[in-house]
């Protein structure tokens, strides 16, 4: 008589339906879709019952997904100890992770623009109580950009170094995709060299504003 198969656990019967759903995914933003839960369930051949368990709004899937592809980027610890240096180490590291999953990425901002409508039109339109739409919530470049910035606190006042920082925000994220790919049709290499370049001249221009207020200081006593 044939033996019984061994069942799986639980748990990890939920990893790999998790792992299935992630996966087909992670295939179907690549393709340029735009999946909802439910739409994933059919194509992962999974229960919409246990699509939705995991991922109860779109909102979740799509900031779940985004996640699991910038895991490495999250838990990236730089090597370098000079602000310049971290800055281009990370741009190096994070890029061609961000093309990889180019499509997961751009869903995540056509998300956030769709929530930016979506909740303006119920602001204006919202009777008192009302409570907004969940919004995609992505705010890992803050802690990044801290990070890489860390060196220059002893070097920059805090005003300005938070100037860098947000300025950088617009060098290190998926948003160029849209100006540089799609307005100016660069490729990978050239979007890569281009915000490599833009970073330096933010850190110049950090530099020399620095020299420039404690020449004025100096100026001022004399």
């Amino acid at each position: 008589m044939e033996r019984d198969k061994p069942v799986m656990p639980l748990t990890q019967l939920k990893k790999r339906k998790y792992k299935v759903l992630i996966q087909h995914a992670l295939r179907m933003f690549e393709e340029g879709a735009f999946p909802s839960v439910t739409e994933l369930a059919l194509e992962a051949e999974v229960s919409r019952a246990t699509a939705y368990r995991y991922f109860p709004t779109q909102s979740a899937l799509i900031s779940t997904v985004v996640d699991e592809i910038l895991k490495p980027i999250i838990a990236w610890e730089p090597e370098q100890t000079d602000a310049e240096d971290r800055v281009d180490e990370l741009l190096k590291f994070a890029y061609p992770q961000m093309f990889k999953h180019e499509g997961a990425l751009r869903a995540a901002l056509l998300l956030s623009l769709q929530q930016w409508a979506e909740n303006r039109s119920q602001e204006m339109n919202a009777k008192p109580g009302v409570v907004v739409n969940e919004k995609l919530i992505r705010g890992h470049r803050k802690q990044i950009l801290s990070l890489v910035t860390e060196p220059l606190k002893d070097r920059l006042s805090a005003e300005l170094r938070e100037k860098v920082i947000h300025s950088l925000s617009l060098v290190y994220g998926s948003e160029v995709f849209m100006v540089f790919k799609d307005i100016w049709q660069l490729d990978n290499d050239e979007v890569q060299s281009i915000t490599q370049w833009m970073a330096k001249a933010i850190l110049n221009q950090a530099k020399a504003d620095t020299a420039a207020d404690a020449e004025n200081r100096v100026n001022k006593k004399g």
